[in-house]
């Protein structure tokens, strides 16, 4: 088949679809409207046409739309097919609905026919153009290989004349060529020699000289290594000092805590006592005033608490608060 039957053959596709489509356009829109009108208020039946209209005109789109994509060879995917059945169904619907209505089954019948007439012309249609398509994208694909094997074969045998000639200069330029390589070939392997008597030369130079900076090396790696050694047992034992150091210090902590915390057992002892009924003995009372002093009571409570005067008592709080201030002070009243 050539391009003037493809086109005839869309040509006659083309008219007898579009002729199906206006038929049932036309005849849906004089079955619908009835039966829009009756559904429509009085002043309002003017409105009627316009149902089947809107129905038929996506019908046309639907159909133009999918000649165009078919030609093209495209796919305009699941919504084309959407509409395409939506728009189809809507109009067999409304063919049929004014017998159905009616329990007319004859009547079903022959307003069906035009709708599905339809459907199945746009559907059928399409697959045709499809189908058209895809032979005329086979055809051209076969003459376009065919041209192209022409123009392959023509530029093959170019090529080969010319490869022929080319073959031809190669051999008598190889001719001379082996003659010069076996000249520069007799001078290279002469220079080789030479080269290769200098680079063993090199190679023992370079082993000398590999030994010795190895040598070199493994004698700073043992300075090095001795030297991390060393660092290594000096920073053990500054560790260790400075480990037996917080010892020390947290021992000593300890047992300024421990004496502190006797001493306040001591001073909370002489503290509980309550206040004197008569004088108690000095030395009682130096450490009673001891006490209170280091608790922060006042004059006239220690006082109270060891039966001594008032005077007396800041006078032992003035020699508390003295050059004697700060260090330690035993309950006996002595300096410790």
């Amino acid at each position: 088949m050539n391009a003037v039957q493809i086109r005839s053959a869309e040509r006659a596709l083309s008219v007898g679809t579009w002729l199906i489509v206006a038929g049932a356009m036309l005849y849906s829109i004089l079955t619908v409207t009835p039966l829009a009108a009756a559904h429509t208020p009085d002043k309002w039946d003017w409105t009627a046409p316009i149902l089947p209209l809107v129905v038929d005109a996506a019908v046309v789109i639907v159909v133009r739309l999918d000649a165009a994509l078919a030609r093209l060879g495209g796919n305009g995917g699941r919504w084309p097919i959407a509409l395409r059945w939506m728009t189809g169904c809507m109009t067999l619907a409304l063919n049929v609905a004014d017998s159905a209505l009616k329990k007319d089954l004859v009547g079903v019948a022959v307003h069906a026919v035009a709708p599905l007439l339809l459907i199945v012309t746009a559907e059928t249609g399409l697959a045709y153009r499809r189908a058209i398509t895809a032979a005329v994208l086979a055809l051209e694909a076969k003459q376009k290989a065919e041209r192209e094997a022409r123009e392959r074969a023509a530029i093959e045998r170019r090529e080969e004349a010319a490869r022929r000639a080319r073959e031809e200069r190669e051999h008598t330029a190889a001719l001379a060529r082996e003659q010069r390589e076996h000249e520069a070939r007799m001078a290279r392997e002469q220079t080789e020699r030479e080269a290769a008597a200098r680079r063993e030369e090199r190679e023992r130079e370079q082993a000398r000289e590999r030994a010795e900076r190895e040598e070199r090396e493994r004698l700073q790696r043992e300075r090095e290594q001795r030297e991390r050694e060393r660092e290594h047992r000096e920073r053990e034992a500054a560790e260790h000092a400075e480990r037996e150091r917080r010892e020390r210090a947290e021992r000593e902590r300890r047992e300024h805590a421990e004496r502190e915390e006797r001493a306040a057992r001591e001073r909370a002892a002489l503290l509980s006592a309550g206040p004197a009924t008569d004088k108690l003995p000095e030395d009682n009372a130096r450490a009673i005033v001891a006490a209170a002093h280091a608790e922060g009571k006042s004059v006239r409570t220690a006082a109270e608490l060891c039966g001594w005067s008032v005077g007396w008592v800041s006078s032992r709080y003035a020699e508390l608060r003295g050059p004697v201030n700060g260090v330690p002070v035993d309950l006996a009243g002595t300096g410790r």
